[in-house]
């Protein structure tokens, strides 16, 4: 168990760190800095902005300025924003935790609709309900997402029903537990809701063709001999026969919907790492950028050691495969 533990914490280490590598040399290479616009502005002299930049290490040649850059993020500080002044960790760490808020929350419904439908629509393979969730995952899965988020808040600016956009209201402080809990599930509501219907076609496919593989396996055909009932037999027999790729696309799923909720964070105007990185990047803020990257690949490389540990505790023949090694 421990050496396929560090194994994984290995893989995801290298991932993380190769990231970090390409995401600091490409926006260091990307032309224009943070600085240039202040040179068009006469009241800025030009020993200032020397300073400036000496300030925040830009005079210094790349392998150093990375380094330094590693040096900060052993500190917890993972460089300073040029627009804040301030370290980027805690900045990110803010709205981390909104954007995590929803794509967990998201992952979880996600799934949650996905399997039942899947298998469900793998038991009845060919027949009416299985083409009615396949026509409606086709449509899903060509409808972009941007198209789903504005078609969603057209909606709700139309039937009032829901908010239209932040993460709380503005008495959120004046309400009670209950009412606070009320107020964000409702805010939540239109961004879940995009996320889910653009992860969902994926989900249902990917489930309906792994449980329509094993259903004729021998093992099912001989618990169906002894009558054990359908539901059962389905989801207690077939579904876990049917785990091995579930599980490795429930990690690349975490990934896919977190790539998917900056585009929703913005258009719905949700205070996640979306807005804040699209803000970065207009203004150059490139420690917050490869801050931002770095944290979607921390994301995207837990939900696969999450998904890894999971098929570790599932399936024995990798316990015994480790085991030999």
């Amino acid at each position: 168990m421990m050496r396929y533990l560090l194994r994984r914490l290995a893989h995801s280490f290298l991932l993380v760190f190769g990231v970090s590598v390409l995401a600091f040399l490409f926006t260091a290479l990307a032309p224009g800095n943070y600085f240039d616009e202040m040179r068009l502005n006469p009241q800025i002299a030009p020993e200032t902005l020397v300073a400036l930049r000496a300030q925040y290490e830009l005079d210094r040649p790349l392998p150093l300025r990375y380094a330094s850059w590693l040096n900060s993020v052993l500190h917890g500080q993972m460089g300073f924003s040029f627009a804040y002044n301030s370290p980027v960790a805690p900045l990110l760490l803010a709205r981390a935790k909104n954007t995590l808020l929803l794509t967990v929350t998201a992952t979880l419904l996600a799934w949650a609709l996905a399997l039942p439908l899947g298998v469900w629509s793998a038991e009845r393979l060919g027949r009416l309900p299985d083409r009615v969730i396949s026509w409606g995952t086709a449509t899903l899965l060509v409808i972009p997402d941007l198209a789903l988020a504005l078609g969603l808040l057209v909606l709700a600016v139309r039937t009032h029903r829901f908010p239209t956009g932040g993460m709380v209201s503005l008495d959120f402080d004046s309400l009670t537990a209950s009412g606070k809990i009320r107020d964000l599930v409702a805010h939540m509501a239109l961004p879940v809701a995009a996320l889910i219907l653009s992860a969902l076609p994926l989900l249902v496919r990917h489930v309906r063709a792994a449980v329509a593989e094993v259903l004729h396996a021998p093992f099912l055909l001989a618990a169906e001999g002894h009558g054990i009932p359908r539901f059962t037999l389905l989801f207690r027999y077939a579904l876990p026969a049917a785990a091995n790729p579930l599980l490795s696309l429930f990690g690349f799923s975490i990934g896919a919907l977190l790539s998917g909720s900056l585009l929703i964070e913005v258009v719905m105007s949700w205070p996640g790492l979306g807005p804040f990185l699209l803000e970065a990047i207009l203004a150059r803020d490139i420690y917050v950028v490869i801050g931002g990257v770095l944290f979607s690949t921390i994301f995207l490389a837990a939900g696969n050691f999450l998904a890894d540990m999971l098929l570790y505790w599932l399936d024995p023949r990798i316990r015994t495969e480790s085991a030999s090694r």
